[in-house]
Parts: C-alpha cells; sequence; structure tokens
C-alpha cells in the first residue's frame, strides 16, 4: 500500500473535514471551512496544506506556515492529523518532514505544533523532538438540554447587545476589541500583530463564522466585549474567541456576551456548544463551566527549537 504526501487540492476538501472530525471530534470542520483556510491564507503566512493519501483515500493532512501574526519573527505552526484508523504507519512522520522543511526553507527558528493530549500522540511529539508547553481543556455542552441562566430583564444603563451582522457593513471596531483581547490570551506567541485585512479575511469573512449568533456587547456605543461563533450542518455551535476590552473587564460582559449567544444559539437549532480554554485561563474557564460546560478532551502545545533535535 502506497503512501504519497502532496499539496492539498480544492477536492480534498470534504476528505479533510471528516478527517478532522474523526481525528479531533471537538473541533468544528466543514468542507467550505477547510478549502477558506487555504484559500484565504494571507500570503505572510506562507502556508503549505499537505495531505497524505494511501491507495486514493486521504488519511491525514498537515498545514505549515509562519506566525505572522505573533510580532516575535521566525516562528512557525506545524501540526499533522492522522485518521484514528492509520495511525502508526508512517504518514504522521511524512507530513511532519515535509512540513519541516517548508518551514525551514523559510527561515524558521522555532516550531509549534498541537497534539490532542492522549498517550499516543504526546509520543509522537517528543519522538521528533517537540516538548509539551501549555494545555487546553476542550469543553462541551448539551445545548438542547442545558439550564442556560436568563438574559436580565433590564441591561444596565448603557449597555447595549448587538449581533455581528449588526457591523456587517464596518466591523472594524469588533476588530479592535478582537485584537486587544487576543493580545492578552495565554499563549506561548502572542497574537499581537494582527492586521485588520487578515482578521477580515481569516475570521470575520470565514464560512463558518455565523454573525447572526456572534453576540457584541457595546457601552455607551462602544464595542466592551464579544463573543465569535462559528455553526456547521450537525447542529454543533463553537465559540472561536470571547473577549473583553481591558477597560471594561470585571463588569460581567464576557459573560453576558456568553448568556446571549448561547440563546440565540439554541433557538436558532444547534444542540452541542462546544470551546476551549488554556488551563490557566481562569477567568474563562470559570465562566464556561458556570454554564454548564464540561471537560470532553484537551489539547497540548509543543515547540522545537530549530537545531536542536
Amino acid at each position: 500500500m502506497t503512501l504519497t504526501v502532496r499539496d492539498f487540492r480544492p477536492a480534498d476538501a470534504k476528505a479533510v473535514a471528516d478527517l478532522r472530525r474523526a481525528a479531533v471530534p471537538f473541533l468544528l470542520a466543514t468542507p467550505q471551512g477547510v478549502a477558506w483556510q487555504v484559500a484565504a491564507a494571507p500570503p505572510a503566512q506562507r502556508l503549505r496544506a499537505l495531505v497524505a493519501v494511501r491507495d486514493g483515500r486521504v488519511v491525514g493532512q498537515l498545514n505549515a506556515g509562519l506566525l505572522h501574526q505573533a510580532g516575535l519573527p521566525g516562528q512557525g505552526l506545524v501540526t499533522a492529523l492522522v485518521h484514528p484508523d492509520h495511525r502508526g504507519r508512517g504518514a504522521g512522520s511524512a507530513l511532519l518532514a515535509a512540513g519541516e522543511a517548508h518551514l525551514s526553507a523559510l527561515g524558521m527558528r522555532r516550531g509549534h505544533a498541537r497534539t490532542v493530549d492522549e498517550p499516543r500522540s504526546l509520543a509522537f511529539a517528543a519522538r521528533h523532538g517537540y516538548r509539551p508547553t501549555r494545555r487546553a481543556d476542550f469543553l462541551r455542552l448539551a445545548l438542547a438540554q442545558a439550564a442556560l441562566p436568563p438574559l436580565p430583564a433590564a441591561l444596565p444603563p448603557g449597555v447595549g447587545l448587538c449581533t455581528g451582522a449588526d457591523f456587517g457593513a464596518d466591523p472594524r471596531p469588533v476588530y479592535a476589541a478582537d485584537a486587544e483581547a487576543a493580545a492578552d490570551q495565554p499563549a506561548d506567541v502572542a497574537a499581537d500583530a494582527v492586521s485588520y485585512p487578515d482578521w477580515l479575511r481569516t475570521t470575520w469573512e470565514h464560512p463558518d463564522v455565523d454573525l447572526g449568533l456572534t453576540t457584541v456587547v457595546t457601552v455607551d456605543g462602544a464595542v466592551a466585549a464579544y463573543t465569535v461563533a462559528a455553526t456547521d450542518d450537525r447542529g454543533r455551535y463553537a465559540t472561536l474567541m470571547t473577549g473583553c476590552r481591558r477597560a471594561f473587564r470585571g463588569r460581567g460582559l464576557a459573560r453576558l456576551a456568553t448568556t446571549d449567544a448561547l440563546r440565540r444559539a439554541r433557538d436558532a437549532g444547534c444542540t452541542e456548544a462546544l470551546t476551549g480554554n488554556d488551563v490557566t485561563n481562569a477567568a474563562m474557564l470559570a465562566i464556561n463551566r458556570a454554564f454548564g460546560y464540561r471537560r470532553c478532551g484537551g489539547e497540548v502545545r509543543h515547540v522545537r527549537e530549530w537545531g536542536r533535535g
């Protein structure tokens, strides 16, 4: 049985989405989202998407690119996924070698990778010279049965609730809030250099993002907090990011945004809600656990210093 590693083709989108759901079932994956991620990749990312094919079937996939949204140069992301039925047969190693070669040619000094928090994946990363750095929890909420808190009968003075669609003509205020909050997220490399055109293309215009279920909280007309929602055609809702601008923190506005978004999602027919948090992000973990989210899996971030094994 021959294994081939080649560049991703648009016709691979459905197979890759199926693969991602099998390998990491607690993440949203749609064919349109997979295709968009490659087609809309910013030039500065220098993304190379690869697939591993065995006997005509896509059994593995990898994206390798520069972390161009980080102010620290020379950082790359390289993460391989292999279908559970095809692990241990060389697909992951072949993909990783090709991705590392691509990034090495770009002068990458440090490679970042993500694995599912389970022994076999962690052992694979260790064998290839990657050391664990951070952990994140994947969380799930049975939305159809959840006892969601009610929205307040009256919002505090000056506070307003909007949807992302309300900012369709000019989402720059949401970008400003997202850029500020993302820079404060726990991470090995801060996403502190996200440009508006890149954010617009890769986040706001992403086909999985549902602007009608995305909630924005304003205070005296200014964007204060938000939660960005994504959905698929399987009744699943995912929170891509929840944040609050520094000047408005400690007032329960992120919780208000989450309450509104989850209630909108359930009213729209979503039955399952997914999210994830770095294990050191105590504030968001507390909010999500209060809503009834429970851990359904985990992710471990890894790093490899180039030229050191």
